[in-house]
C-alpha cells in the first residue's frame, strides 16, 4: 500500500445536533489529516428561547468549514425541517458548494434562497428518492425512510475504509400516507455487504415501544373533527405534510373546507402539491374568504402550536388577527408535542385562548391526535438488526439521550458505541473508532438581522439588563467642568414602593452621580471617559444598596 494511501483516515465531525436536539451540521472527512476532502450532510438551526432575548434564531458556528472551504465537495440534505436546512440560506456564502436535495427539499430551499438573494448564485442538484451522489471519495446512496415530512431520506455514505448509515430523522411507519415506507430491503442489504457505522436519531431513546403511525391519527381526527358544531382551528407543525392532509381529510369528510392560516402553511402546500402530493383535495378557502362560511362548514389549520408570538394562532388568541377569530363555543385542537423550552408560551397561548371561551383539545386528553416522527426503543432496535452496524455513534440528542443510545446499542450487542459532543472529531476507520481531535464548534445568533457570536456583548447586554434593570445618568458641565445641569437620572425595569418612591431613589441616585464627579481632580474632570466611569461606578454601588441588584448603566456628559 502506497504511504499516501496508509495515511487514509475516515472521520466524523459533528458540528451542531450532538449533545443536542436541533440545529444538525455533521461533517464528513476522507483522506489523510493534511488532506481531507469534506462533505457537509444537513445544515440547520435551532430557535431561541427566554435566555437569548431578542434572538429568534440561532445557527451553528461554520469557522472550521469556512477555513476548509476549498477542500468541501458538497452540502448533502436529508430532509427539509428547519433543524436541518435552515442554516444554508445563512451559512452558504461562507462555503459556496454544491448542495443536493430531494425535490421537495429543493423546493422549499429555493423559496428560502430566493429570500436572501442567493437563487442564482447557489447551486442546487435535484437527486431523485432511491438516487445516487458521487462526490470524490464518497458515495452517496439515498434511502427512503419515514419520518413527519415529505421525502425524509437516509443515507448510505461508502467509502473505500467502509460504508456509514446516516439515518437523518426517522421512524417505522407502516402506512405513513404520504410517501412510501421505510425501504427496510435496502437497509438489510447493506447490513449484509457490511455497515461500518450508523450515525442515528436519539430523540425518543427513552420511550418504550414504537412512535405510531399516521394512520392512527387520520383515524382519531376524523370522529373528532365531526362531533364541533362551531367554529374549529387545528394547530400543527407546517412541516408535518402528512398531518396537513390528514387533518384536511378529516375537514372534509365532516363537511368542512379548509382556510390555511400562516405563511409556512401556505409553502408546505405549495412545495408539497409541486412533488405531486395533496392534488385530490378541495381548493382551500382564503382567510378573507372563510368569514363568509357558516361556522360548521370551516377549518382553520394554522401555524404556532408552540406558542411562537408572531405566528398565525398566537394573533388569533391576542384577538389581532385582521380575518380569523375565535370565541366562545369554537374549538382548538393542538396535533403537536410540546418540544421541550416551549411549555411557557404555549400554556400562555392555551390560556388566552380559554379566556375567549374556546374549548382546547391536546395529545394529552386526547390521545391519537398526534404521534412523532423519530423512532422509539423497538423500531432502534429494528434497524440495528437490520444495518447490524459495527460502530453506534448516536446523534440527534441531549447528552442524556445520546448516552442511554449507547448503552442501549451495547446491549444490542453491537461492538463498538462512541458519543462525540459537537467539535469530537471521530475516526471511524482505519482501527477503532476513537475521538482525535476537537475543533471549535460553537453558536451563531441572528440578532436583529445580523449574525453575532453566541456571547456576543449585545446579548450580554440585554440579558443583564432583563434581570438587573437599566439606569440612565445624564450631565451637563460648562467650560469650567462645573455642573450646568443634572444629574439626571431614569430608570427601567426596577421596582419601588410607598415608603420609597421612585422619585426619591432617582433623586438619591443623582445625589451619589454629582458626589462622584465632586471627587474627581482636575485632569479627571476634563476627561469624559473618567467622568463617565466614576458617575456609573456610583450608581451601580448606590443602586445595589437600595435593590440588592446591579442594573445596566449608562451615563453620558455633555459638555457647553
Amino acid at each position: 500500500m502506497a504511504k499516501s494511501q496508509a495515511q487514509d483516515e475516515l472521520v466524523f465531525l459533528p458540528l451542531g445536533g450532538s449533545n443536542e436536539i436541533g440545529m444538525n451540521f455533521n461533517l464528513y472527512g476522507y483522506g489523510p489529516p493534511h488532506d481531507r476532502k469534506w462533505v457537509v450532510v444537513d445544515l440547520g438551526v435551532t430557535f431561541g428561547d427566554q435566555t437569548t432575548p431578542g434572538v429568534e434564531v440561532i445557527l451553528p458556528d461554520p469557522t472550521f468549514m469556512e477555513e476548509n472551504a476549498d477542500r468541501l465537495l458538497g452540502i448533502v440534505l436529508t430532509h427539509a425541517h428547519e433543524d436541518h436546512i435552515g442554516a444554508v440560506a445563512w451559512l452558504w456564502p461562507r462555503f459556496k458548494a454544491p448542495i443536493f436535495a430531494t425535490p421537495f427539499t429543493a423546493f422549499i430551499l429555493r423559496e428560502k434562497l430566493r429570500e436572501a438573494g442567493l437563487l442564482e448564485e447557489a447551486r442546487i442538484t435535484e437527486v431523485p428518492l432511491g438516487g445516487t451522489i458521487e462526490l470524490g471519495p464518497f458515495k452517496f446512496e439515498l434511502i427512503t425512510l419515514t419520518h413527519s415530512i415529505p421525502e425524509p431520506n437516509g443515507l448510505a455514505i461508502k467509502t473505500p475504509l467502509g460504508t456509514i448509515l446516516h439515518t437523518g430523522d426517522w421512524k417505522i411507519d407502516p402506512d405513513p400516507l404520504l410517501g412510501a415506507p421505510t425501504d427496510q430491503d435496502a437497509i438489510r442489504r447493506l447490513g449484509d455487504e457490511g455497515v461500518l457505522a450508523m450515525v442515528c436519531d436519539s430523540t425518543n431513546v427513552f420511550v418504550d415501544g414504537v412512535a405510531g403511525s399516521e394512520a392512527d391519527v387520520r383515524k382519531a381526527m376524523i370522529p373528532l373533527i365531526g362531533q364541533f358544531k362551531a367554529k374549529v382551528a387545528v394547530a400543527c407543525f407546517a412541516s408535518n405534510v402528512a398531518r396537513m392532509d390528514s387533518v384536511i381529510r378529516a375537514a372534509e369528510a365532516n363537511g368542512r373546507r379548509v382556510c390555511l392560516v400562516g405563511r409556512s402553511m401556505h409553502r408546505m402546500a405549495a412545495a408539497a402539491k409541486s412533488v405531486g402530493l395533496m392534488t385530490d383535495i378541495q381548493p382551500f378557502v382564503s382567510d378573507a374568504e372563510a368569514g363568509h362560511f357558516p361556522a360548521s362548514g370551516i377549518l382553520y389549520l394554522c401555524t404556532g402550536s408552540q406558542g411562537e408570538s408572531r405566528a398565525a394562532l398566537s394573533r388569533i388568541a391576542d384577538g389581532t388577527h385582521p380575518h380569523v377569530s375565535l370565541g366562545a363555543g369554537d374549538a382548538c385542537v393542538f396535533s403537536s408535542r410540546v418540544i421541550p423550552g416551549n411549555e411557557i408560551p404555549i400554556r400562555n397561548l392555551q390560556n388566552k385562548l380559554t379566556e375567549r371561551g374556546v374549548r382546547l383539545y391536546t395529545e394529552r386528553d386526547h390521545p391519537g391526535i398526534h404521534v412523532s416522527g423519530h423512532p422509539c426503543r423497538d423500531e432502534l432496535a429494528e434497524m440495528y438488526r437490520w444495518a447490524r452496524p459495527e460502530i453506534a455513534v448516536p446523534t440527534h440528542g441531549e447528552r442524556r439521550h445520546l448516552m442511554e443510545h449507547a448503552a442501549f446499542a451495547r446491549d444490542l450487542q453491537v461492538p463498538q458505541q462512541i458519543t462525540p459532543r459537537n467539535g469530537d472529531m471521530v475516526r471511524l476507520a482505519p482501527g477503532r473508532a476513537e475521538i482525535i481531535d476537537e475543533v471549535p464548534a460553537g453558536r451563531l445568533y441572528v440578532d436583529g438581522g445580523v449574525l453575532t457570536p453566541e456571547n456576543g456583548e449585545a446579548l450580554r447586554e440585554r440579558r443583564h439588563a432583563a434581570s438587573n434593570g437599566m439606569v440612565a445618568v445624564s450631565v451637563v458641565l460648562d467650560g469650567k467642568n462645573k455642573i450646568v445641569s443634572g444629574p439626571e437620572v431614569r430608570a427601567l425595569g426596577l421596582p419601588t414602593d410607598q415608603d420609597y418612591p421612585l422619585d426619591d431613589v432617582l433623586d438619591d441616585l443623582a445625589d451619589e452621580a454629582a458626589h462622584a464627579l465632586d471627587r474627581l481632580k482636575g485632569e479627571q474632570r476634563d476627561d469624559d471617559d473618567a467622568v463617565e466611569t466614576a458617575m456609573s461606578r456610583a450608581v451601580k454601588k448606590a443602586s445595589q444598596r437600595i435593590w440588592g441588584r446591579r442594573p445596566v448603566v449608562e451615563t453620558t456628559v455633555l459638555r457647553i
